[in-house]
């Protein structure tokens, strides 16, 4: 019997990467989470009554998710008296928290770069439908497998359907706030939003590049090779259909 070999670390940089996935996933896979959030960026020093009427939530609901997001240090909450209360209790405001240095987890929530997404759509736009559609999926697809690399390095192949999982967890770090539906045989990955934004609806062929993402991220996952791609069906809001998903 031979020597056996010594286990593989895991690269400080990838479990760093992948508790930042799973992080992200805990906080904002519940899409009004996601969106409560962006409010509080956007509005910084709101209460919980203000979410919830701007959210038509019940106040104690919108304060469960304002507290998990300040559990996992996403917005930071100070005590204020209004002056028309008087002596009254003091509310809690919420504010979007700073990131720490080197700390790759609100970057993977908020990190929009509007000018390179507009470069890409009109990049994508003059090369025409027919070849824009297969770089932009080439490019997700690429991407997609190197981002499975990454998760859990070494944990082997997985089902289809614990990849499909996985595949939203890694969706919704990046900004699509997805969930995996189990649909009797088949697995659907449904995304609520869209990093993209208003990018996509102008320029549909960016979808491309989600599509492609779902794709290399089941074949890495998976263990698949390159010639034998996983058969998804796919959807997209920016090309007319109800939702977008993909199903397998």
């Amino acid at each position: 019997m031979g020597p056996v070999a010594d286990p593989v670390e895991t690269p400080p940089g990838d479990r760093r990467f992948s508790a930042a996935v799973a992080a992200v996933t805990a906080a904002f896979g519940d899409p009004t989470r996601r969106e409560i959030y962006l409010h509080v960026r956007s509005h910084p020093q709101t209460t919980a009554s203000e979410v919830a009427t701007a959210f038509s939530l019940h106040p104690n609901v919108a304060r469960h998710h304002l507290d998990r997001l300040a559990a996992g240090g996403y917005v930071e909450v100070s005590l204020e008296r209004s002056p028309a209360a008087g002596a009254g209790r003091p509310s809690k405001r919420y504010r979007t928290a700073a990131p720490p240095d080197g700390d790759p987890t609100l970057d993977l929530v908020t990190h929009r770069d509007d000018l390179v997404v507009s470069l890409l759509a009109q990049a994508l736009e003059l090369l025409g439908p027919a070849q824009a559609e297969r770089m932009a999926e080439r490019v997700g697809e690429d991407y997609g497998r190197q981002l499975a690399e990454r998760m859990e390095p070494g944990e082997g192949q997985r089902s289809v359907r614990a990849a499909m999982h996985a595949v939203a967890d890694a969706l919704t770090a990046h900004g699509f706030a997805a969930h995996a539906e189990d649909r009797g045989a088949s697995t659907a990955v449904v995304a609520e939003a869209c990093p993209f934004g208003d990018a996509a609806t102008q320029h549909p062929v960016i979808c491309a590049v989600d599509r492609g993402m779902v794709r290399g991220l089941l074949a890495g996952l998976c263990g698949t090779a390159a010639d034998e791609p996983i058969p998804v069906v796919l959807s997209s809001r920016a090309r007319g259909d109800d939702s977008c998903a993909a199903l397998v």
